[in-house]
């Protein structure tokens, strides 16, 4: 497991600039739907995984503190830098952590969310945390207050374009995946490791800490040129891991995938469409 974590953090090394600069900014669909079901405006939100701060800059004019948990040091220094930008807000901090030993006070957090970050994330441990158990089975005081929400949301890949683009999208980031799979080119100790998406609200269901629970679907449009709708495919953890390992021969696969994507937008921005999906738990 310490091998699996180390992994997963490292795996971001290296292009947070790039990362921060291709994905979507979470829509505000977030904070009004979390804070619905709170129901009062929430004093402190913890972001776990928060990267680069996309999905921590949105609660800004909404919550008294927010504290955004980063473990690798590229990214939540991309994080910082952005929040020097903005003058330093004072309601807002990134601290380097991970998700089953965060240093809060019991009780503390109101809103608790993983944005593209829950998968990455032994489930267990980090939903006990929020509730009563480290994964060391030391008992520890609960973070997520009594009706306290936490919610685990990403964004569906690829974002919505035609039927060509997608299936060559799929393709690239399968290859990717195989080659860096390939025990010549990563031995099983050197990969990161997904939890399944698709199980995220079973995992909530199955910690048993949550007094209600279920999944929202929502969506954002977006105008997007050629460029950044290609690298939002090589901003994917897979694909820049296989690049990371040696995987050069993926570069014939990249430049046919930007060559099409280029193609279908024909020169022009086009209106794209980014569909979320959130899995939540009101404790």
């Amino acid at each position: 497991m310490q091998d699996i974590r180390a992994n997963n953090v490292d795996r971001f090394l290296g292009y947070s600039q790039f990362y921060d600069q291709n994905r979507p900014v979470p829509p505000a669909d977030v904070v009004r739907i979390l804070t619905r079901y709170l129901t009062d405006a929430p004093n402190r939100v913890v972001d776990v995984g928060c990267g680069t701060g996309l999905s921590s800059f949105i609660w800004l004019d909404q919550a008294k503190d927010i504290i955004g948990v980063e473990p690798n040091d590229d990214m939540r220094e991309t994080a910082i830098s952005h929040w020097q930008s903005q003058q330093r807000p004072k309601n807002l901090r990134f601290v380097k952590g991970i998700s089953d030993q965060l240093e809060l006070d019991s009780n503390s957090v109101d809103i608790l969310t993983c944005s593209q970050s829950f998968h990455w994330m032994d489930p267990q441990p980090t939903l006990r945390h929020c509730g009563n158990l480290l994964v060391c089975c030391v008992m520890v005081e609960s973070l997520l207050r009594d009706g306290g929400v936490f919610a685990a949301y990403d964004c569906d890949w690829p974002p919505t374009f035609t039927k060509e683009v997608e299936e060559h999208y799929h393709t690239l980031i399968a290859l990717a995946e195989a080659r860096a799979r390939v025990i010549e080119l990563a031995p099983a100790e050197q990969l990161a490791f997904k939890w399944d998406k698709n199980k995220h609200l079973q995992q909530i269901r199955e910690s048993q800490l949550f007094s209600f629970s279920k999944e929202i679907v929502f969506h954002q449009w977006e105008r997007c040129e050629a460029n950044r709708y290609a690298n939002i495919a090589l901003s994917q953890g897979g694909l820049q891991t296989a690049l990371k390992l040696g995987a050069d021969d993926l570069h014939k696969e990249i430049q046919a995938f930007q060559d099409h994507v280029q193609e279908a937008f024909a020169s022009q921005t086009q209106d794209i469409l980014f569909s979320y999906r959130m899995r939540l738990g009101i404790k």
